[in-house]
C-alpha cells in the first residue's frame, strides 16, 4: 500500500484495545476476517501520515470525509484479533481537546473556526445516530500518560532497537526499506524499525486496574493520576473481555536514543510506586515517582528542540 510520505512522525504514543473476530457484528466480522488475512498492512506511521495531510489542503480537512476501513491485527493462541483504526471518530474527539492545548491564533490559523464549527455539527448529528461509539485507539502526545502503566507488568515489556544506535535517522533509514505491517502485529517487530511496547490480556488489565485503584485512593486524595486511572478503567469495560490491550511508545521511539529507550522500565516503576503506596512506604513511592518525572521530563523537552 502506498504511503504519503517517508516522514518519520515522531510525536505519538497509542494505547490499543484488540478485540476478537466474535466480538464483532456482521458483516463488520467478514470485513475484518478478510482484511487480517492481507499480506502487508499499514502501520502507525501511515495513519498519521494520513491525517497530517489533510491538514496541508485549503480549507484544512480536520475530520475524514468517511469513516477508515484499516485496522491493526494480531493473532495469539490462534485467534485474530482487530484494532480498527476508526479515524473519523478519533479525529472529531481530538477536535474537541485542541482548545485547551494550543493558544486561540494558533488554533484559528491551524484550523479557522469555521472550520471547526462545521466539523463540530457533524459530530453532534453522527454521535446521535451513534451514541455507544467509542474508539479502539487513545493517542497522546510527547509522553505516555503514567495512568497507561499501571495496566501493563515489566515483564510484558518488548523493546526491539531496529536498526542502528537509534533515533530518527535510523528509523527513517529503517521506514524506506519498507516494514510493512502494522505496529500492532508480531511480524514487525525485528523488521528493521524500533518498536518498545507492552501487551497484556484484557482480564489482566481490568484487575490491575482495580487493585491501582484502590491503592491510590487508600493513600492520597482525589487527583489527576486517580481521574486519568478511572476514565482508562471505564473505557476498557467497554470491549470483549477476550481483547488485548497494547501500550505502544509509537513515534516515540524516533525521537530517543536506544540507551533511553532500554533503560525506560517505566511501568516497573509505576508499579513499584504502587506497592510502596499499598505497604506505607511514602519514602518509597516517592523515589519511584521522581524518576518518571525524570525520565518523562526528558522525553517533553524534545517536543522544543529544533
Amino acid at each position: 500500500m502506498p504511503k504519503v510520505s517517508s516522514v518519520i512522525v515522531p510525536y505519538a504514543s497509542y494505547l490499543r484495545v484488540y478485540e476478537p473476530l466474535a466480538a464483532f457484528p456482521e458483516p463488520e466480522r467478514g470485513h475484518w476476517a478478510r482484511y487480517a488475512r492481507r499480506r502487508e498492512r499499514p502501520s502507525y506511521q501511515d495513519e498519521l501520515r494520513r491525517s497530517l495531510a489533510d491538514l496541508v489542503p485549503t480549507p484544512p480537512v480536520p475530520v475524514p470525509v468517511h469513516e477508515s476501513g484499516e485496522a491493526f491485527v494480531v493473532e495469539t493462541d490462534g485467534v485474530v484479533c482487530v484494532c480498527p483504526w476508526r479515524t473519523r471518530l478519533r479525529g472529531w474527539q481530538a477536535l474537541g481537546d485542541l482548545g485547551g492545548q494550543l493558544p486561540a491564533p494558533v488554533l484559528d490559523a491551524v484550523l479557522p473556526p469555521v472550520v471547526r464549527r462545521q466539523a463540530a455539527a457533524d459530530y453532534e448529528q453522527w454521535l446521535a445516530r451513534n451514541p455507544d461509539a467509542r474508539p479502539w485507539i487513545r493517542t497522546a502526545t510527547w509522553h505516555v500518560p503514567l495512568n497507561w502503566f499501571v495496566l501493563v507488568a515489566d515483564e510484558e515489556r518488548l523493546y526491539e532497537p531496529g536498526y542502528g544506535t537509534g533515533g530518527a535517522g535510523d528509523a527513517a533509514d529503517a521506514d524506506a526499506e519498507g516494514s510493512a505491517g502494522a505496529v500492532g502485529s508480531e511480524a514487525s517487530a525485528g523488521a528493521g524499525v524500533p518498536v518498545l511496547r507492552y501487551r497484556t490480556p484484557m482480564v489482566q488489565a481490568r484487575r490491575r486496574v482495580a487493585r491501582g485503584l484502590k491503592a491510590l485512593r487508600d493513600a492520597m486524595d482525589e487527583g489527576a493520576l486517580i481521574d486519568g486511572l478511572v476514565d482508562v478503567g471505564r473505557w476498557l469495560e467497554e470491549f470483549h473481555p477476550r481483547s488485548l490491550v497494547e501500550l505502544d511508545y509509537g513515534g516515540l521511539v524516533h525521537a530517543l536514543p536506544d540507551e533511553l529507550l532500554d533503560e525506560d522500565h517505566s511501568a516497573a516503576d509505576v508499579a513499584a510506586g504502587i506497592e510502596a503506596l499499598r505497604a506505607g512506604d511514602g519514602v518509597g513511592a516517592g523515589e519511584a515517582y521522581a524518576r518518571l518525572v525524570e525520565r518523562w521530563r526528558a522525553v517533553r523537552e524534545r517536543q522544543f528542540s529544533n
